[in-house]
Order: C-alpha cells, then sequence, then structure tokens
C-alpha cells in the first residue's frame, strides 16, 4: 500500500488540501491527514474546516512514500514552523522517497528551511523571486518534477499536481485511470 502523509493548518489552501487527499485517495494510496496545530479541526483559507486524522507528532516513526504539502497562508507558515514536520521532511529526503509541494509551501516550508537547494521547482507566482533567492532554480510551469521533488503553483493547478503524483507513485496507467474517472484533463 502506498502510503501518503498531508499535513494541514490553519489558513492552509482548502483547494489545495482536499484535491491532494481526495485524488490520492481514489488512486488507492492510503492518506494520512496530520493536524500541525493543538487541534484536530483547523480553519482553512477561505473559513473551510478540515478535521486531520490525528496530530504531526504521531507520524515520525512511520515511512512515508510521499508527504505532499498543500500551500496558503498562514497556512504555509504553521507547516513551515513545526519542528516535527521539519525532521521528517528531512528524513524523507534523506532517504530519496518523494515529497510534493504546492503554493507557497516550496518557499516558505522547503526554501525558507533551506531543504531544496539546487533543485528545480515551482511555487505560487508572488513566491518565485523569493525561491530564485533562496538557491533554488525557479521554473515557470505549472508542475515541475526535479528528483523525488514535485511542486505546483497553486490552486489551479492541484489537479495536475495530484495526478503528476499519482504517476510518479503509480505509473502512467493509474494517473489516467484516475483523471478519467475524475474527469480530469491528462
Amino acid at each position: 500500500m502506498i502510503t501518503v502523509l498531508v499535513p494541514i493548518a490553519d489558513g492552509i489552501e482548502e483547494l489545495e488540501a482536499v484535491t491532494l487527499i481526495d485524488m490520492l485517495r481514489r488512486a488507492g494510496a492510503e492518506v494520512f491527514v496530520a493536524s500541525v496545530m493543538t487541534t484536530l479541526q483547523v480553519q482553512a483559507s477561505r473559513g473551510v474546516r478540515l478535521v486531520a486524522d490525528g496530530f504531526m507528532d504521531a507520524c515520525s516513526e512511520q515511512d512515508w512514500d510521499l508527504i505532499a504539502l498543500p500551500g496558503g497562508m498562514p497556512g504555509a507558515d504553521h507547516l513551515g514552523q513545526s519542528a516535527a514536520l521539519l525532521e521528517l521532511i528531512k528524513t524523507q529526503l534523506a532517504s530519496g522517497k518523494r515529497l510534493a509541494a504546492i503554493c507557497a509551501s516550496p518557499v516558505v516550508v522547503l526554501a525558507r528551511n533551506s531543504l531544496i537547494e539546487g533543485k528545480t521547482a515551482t511555487c505560487y507566482p508572488n513566491f518565485q523571486g523569493e525561491l530564485a533567492s533562496l538557491n533554488s532554480i525557479v521554473s515557470e510551469q505549472t508542475t515541475v518534477v526535479d528528483g523525488n521533488l514535485i511542486t505546483s503553483q497553486g490552486p489551479g493547478t492541484a489537479m495536475e499536481l495530484s495526478l503528476t503524483i499519482i504517476e510518479a507513485l503509480m505509473g502512467a496507467e493509474q494517473r489516467v485511470v484516475v483523471a478519467e474517472a475524475a474527469r480530469a484533463r491528462i
């Protein structure tokens, strides 16, 4: 079983979080949603309330095939300040396992914590200058794969990111199956 961790926090971009969770579950992945806050319920950037499966602190003992970071502000700030999440990301990268981030998270969570130096990435357009200043190579593509890192630009590219992750974890055939079931562009 493919295992995926999706951390959430107050202020997270709900469209990105829910799209990642939904599409990866449609593909057959076991998705665990973890709160980095002190409560399981978080209030997303547009006021939607999301309920996590558990807390981030409980996730450090498990191996994850992928960690997927939704963006949004101040959600990405909360993710980037979670010591438990940052340690898990470092372990994920050191082991060569996959990491995905969208919107503000490639910059706020990863680049600001010196986790993707020298990697090609994309992010929400307003953050691209900062991404470049933090020693990452900026791509203007909507979704970018650089080794075990997959990044994307924002809410409008959440479906594309999800399908790219599915292809990376499960193959091109599964991407097509899930895209057709969701009637998404492949």
